[in-house]
């Protein structure tokens, strides 16, 4: 199982987020934790990283195979995300 870690920006993030989504994501986030390339990953193009979509909202992470760690610096809108 890997350990995740949030950004400092993702407290920012959530505060613009409906509560009923807020729970949709943190479900998604213990699913990851499992498996980091499960179904609805897909690797950025462009930057490193990876993307985990739930609805309009995007969950942007980072993977060290390593340290077994997820890091996730973004939670946001997909008109925002990839800017």
């Amino acid at each position: 199982m890997y350990k995740v870690i949030f950004d400092d920006r993702i407290e920012k993030d959530l505060s613009k987020i409906p509560a009923r989504i807020i729970k949709n994501i943190f479900k998604k986030i213990t699913l990851i934790k499992e498996n980091p390339y499960s179904k609805g990953v897909k690797k950025l193009i462009g930057i490193e990283g990876y993307r985990l979509r739930i609805g309009n909202y995007r969950v942007l992470f980072q993977i060290d195979e390593e340290t077994k760690t997820i890091k996730i610096y973004r939670i946001i809108h997909r008109k925002d995300a990839y800017k």
